[in-house]
C-alpha cells in the first residue's frame, strides 16, 4: 500500500518544464496583482466598520422615561438675574426658574449672561425655554438676543465615523435678530443607540430642527420674548453597530484571491504559449 496515491497535486520533474519569457511576466504581474488584493483584503479585515439600521422601539427602557438634556447659551444684553429655565411638557410638569445643575456666568462686565445648565425631560412632547419668566421684576425690553453654543440630548457620542445631528444647534447665532423677538425651535429628537465591538450600547439622541422668529405679546399688551425649544420625540430609532470582519471571510476570501489569479494566469499563460506554438509551426511550414 502506496500512501501516496492519494496526492491529487502530482509533481512534474523540472526538467519537463520549460520556461518562457511570456510566463514570466505573467507570473511577476500575477504576484502583483496579488498583493495588492491581499493589502487591500487585510485592510478591510484590521477596519472597523459602521452599519446602521432602523427600527421602532424605545431603545433606552431603563431610563426611567426620563431624557438627560445638556444647553449652553449665551445673552450677551440680559442680566443673569433676569435668566431663567422654565419646562413644561404634557404629564403634566410646569417648572418655572429650573435651577438644579445650571450655572450663570455674567458677560461684559455682567451686562450679558452665559447660562449652562443640565436636567432631564420627560419622553413626551413638551418645551423648555429660556425667558425672564422667573425674574422678580420684568424689565422692560429685554433683549433676548443669542448664541447657542450647545444643545445636546442623552450621552455624548465621539465616534469618529458617525455623523448626525447630536448636536445640530451648535453655533447657532441670533445676535442679528430683533431683541425683542421670541425666537422657536421646534426639535424633532430622534432616539440614538451605538453599539461597539464588546456589544456595550450607549444611548443618545439625534434632532433636526425648525426655527421662526416673532413678536409676542402678553394679555397687558407688554412685549415678553422667550427662546423656546419646543420637542417631540421620533419613534424611529437609528442603530450604530461596530463590526469587523469574520476571520473565516478574510481567509476565504485570500484563498478565493490566490486560487482565482492563478488560474486565470495559468490560462491565459496556456493560451498564449499554445498559440506562439502554432504560429512557428506555422512559419516552420511556410519555410519548407
Amino acid at each position: 500500500f502506496d500512501f501516496r496515491r492519494f496526492d491529487i497535486y502530482r509533481k512534474v520533474p523540472k526538467d519537463l518544464t520549460q520556461p518562457t519569457y511570456t510566463g514570466a511576466i505573467i507570473s511577476i504581474c500575477c504576484c502583483l496583482f496579488i498583493l495588492f488584493l491581499f493589502l487591500s483584503e487585510l485592510t478591510g479585515f484590521i477596519t472597523t466598520e459602521i452599519v446602521n439600521e432602523l427600527y421602532v422601539d424605545d431603545p433606552d427602557k431603563d431610563s426611567g422615561g426620563k431624557i438627560d438634556v445638556s444647553l449652553n447659551i449665551s445673552l450677551p444684553n440680559l442680566h443673569c438675574e433676569l435668566v431663567g429655565l422654565d419646562i413644561q411638557d404634557e404629564m403634566g410638569r410646569h417648572e418655572v426658574g429650573h435651577v438644579d445643575n445650571s450655572m450663570k456666568i455674567p458677560l461684559n462686565n455682567g451686562v450679558g449672561c452665559r447660562f449652562e445648565g443640565q436636567f432631564s425631560i420627560n419622553k413626551v412632547p413638551g418645551n423648555f425655554h429660556v425667558s425672564t419668566h422667573s425674574a422678580t421684576a420684568q424689565p422692560q425690553n429685554p433683549d433676548m438676543t443669542h448664541v447657542i453654543h450647545k444643545l445636546s440630548f442623552g450621552d455624548t457620542l465621539q465616534v469618529q465615523n458617525v455623523h448626525g445631528a447630536f448636536n445640530a444647534l451648535g453655533g447657532a447665532d441670533r445676535l442679528t435678530s430683533n431683541p425683542l423677538a421670541s425666537h422657536d425651535y421646534i426639535l424633532k429628537i430622534v432616539p440614538t443607540v451605538y453599539e461597539d465591538k464588546s456589544g456595550k450600547q450607549r444611548y443618545s439622541y439625534q434632532y433636526t430642527v425648525a426655527n421662526k422668529e416673532y413678536v409676542a405679546y402678553s394679555h397687558t399688551g407688554r412685549i415678553i420674548p422667550a427662546i423656546w425649544f419646543r420637542y417631540d420625540l421620533s419613534p424611529i430609532t437609528v442603530k450604530y453597530t461596530e463590526r469587523r470582519q469574520p476571520l473565516y471571510r478574510f481567509i476565504t476570501t485570500i484563498c478565493a484571491i490566490i486560487g482565482g489569479t492563478f488560474t486565470v494566469a495559468g490560462i491565459l499563460d496556456s493560451c498564449i504559449f499554445t498559440a506562439s506554438e502554432a504560429w512557428k509551426k506555422i512559419q516552420l511550414g511556410k519555410m519548407h
